[in-house]
């Protein structure tokens, strides 16, 4: 029986758990917490620290393929482990360079694929050497993750909000839709395209609130778009399945924002309206099967369910069955028993061929249903 491990027990660890049951494979998952969401789902949990050599090696060494489901793990030990003959998704040296906010953006401009203007700033006082370059937005190079370590900075007021560490200044896009476009890869390099959805974001959390799929593109900003996640996809040069968030300006120009080489939040909805799920697909890949059929059955929005501002604690999901009535809706609860503001709890999709019904019951959902404490 082929070993798995997933570095990372959180909810996308969670959800491939879920896929894997389809298959014949014993799998392995390494986190410091042993109450995550993905402890009790897989075969063997280790616990340990995913950013240290020795523990990421130690767990990698009996396994015969390794994927994560964040990118902040050890790389230099994927690295070796990849040249003792493990199989790795995404491959280290693809890893390396999207975890880190420079050398992705560095990479984009290397390829050739349009993304927005950027400076790179080591501190803060070389921050301030930038003001003309503003209204921009600074992404701390490593760490940041879903919201965290980004801030928009639209005067030369905003700068003291910057990062005192090497980040990117990315010019600010006048963004009229933003897109991702998630990509699976096989071990022959044969790609598999969902297709694209519409991503609607908390200004206030910068973490997706909702989105839309598929997303509602006219035919040359769509070949645009495709076109330039399958040129990310092939520069990276590695199996796995990629998520690539795009820009869409007011004239129809198309930017790569950020890629993420994992399962990811706007493919969620693939569980249940696509005939293969962005988790069925990466299993697919790691156990060397033919890629899956990435057709929508029907149209489908998400919404993430995050914690209630104010509330930190035990979590107790208000609405719930209200929404669970519905018969067009599928409830996912992650397993955290702790909700605080702004964290991913769960998410539920809908499937509704009628895009204004789809968005009318987003906005429903996030009224009724509440994560709050007791």
């Amino acid at each position: 029986m082929i070993k798995a491990g997933i570095l990372g027990g959180g909810q996308l660890g969670r959800m491939l758990l879920q896929a894997a049951a389809n298959y014949v494979v014993d799998t392995y998952v390494m986190e410091n917490d042993e109450d995550c969401p993905a402890a009790h789902l897989c075969h063997h949990f280790i616990k340990g620290d995913i950013q240290n050599y020795d523990d990421v090696y130690a767990f990698g060494k009996n396994l015969d393929v390794i994927t994560i489901e964040i990118e902040s793990v050890n790389a230099e030990a994927l690295e070796q482990l990849e040249k003792e003959g493990k199989k790795i998704y995404p491959s280290p040296e693809a890893l390396k360079i999207i975890k880190n906010k420079i050398l992705q953006k560095e990479f984009y401009k290397n390829q050739n694929i349009p993304t927005a203007e950027f400076v790179i700033t080591k501190n803060k006082s070389e921050l301030q050497a930038h003001q003309n370059f503003l209204p921009a937005v600074h992404k701390l190079g490593q760490g940041g993750y879903d919201g965290r370590g980004v801030v928009v900075l639209n005067n030369s007021e905003d700068l003291s909000k910057g990062f005192d560490d090497a980040a990117v200044l990315e010019k600010k896009i006048n963004i009229s839709k933003e897109i991702a476009i998630i990509i699976g890869v096989s071990n022959s390099g044969e790609m598999a395209i969902y297709p694209p959805v519409d991503m609607v974001f908390d200004p206030r959390l910068n973490l997706l609130d909702y989105q839309i799929s598929p997303a509602e593109l006219p035919s040359q900003v769509l070949w645009k778009a495709e076109a330039m996640a399958i040129s990310v996809v092939k520069g990276l040069k590695s199996a796995g399945i990629f998520a690539i968030e795009l820009f869409v300006d007011p004239s129809g120009e198309v930017y790569v924002n950020e890629t993420a080489p994992r399962v990811h939040n706007s493919g969620h909805h693939t569980i249940e309206a696509n005939y293969c799920s962005q988790f069925d697909m990466l299993w697919r890949i790691m156990l060397n099967y033919p890629p899956g059929n990435t057709k929508a059955i029907k149209s489908s929005a998400i919404v993430n369910l995050l914690g209630e501002p104010g509330f930190s604690g035990k979590a107790i999901y208000e609405g719930i069955e209200d929404v669970m009535k519905s018969d067009d809706v599928f409830i996912h609860l992650y397993g955290k028993k702790e909700t605080r503001p702004g964290r991913k709890m769960g998410h539920v999709t809908i499937i509704n061929d009628d895009k204004a019904s789809l968005i009318y019951r987003a906005h429903q959902i996030k009224k009724s249903l509440k994560i709050k404490t007791g």
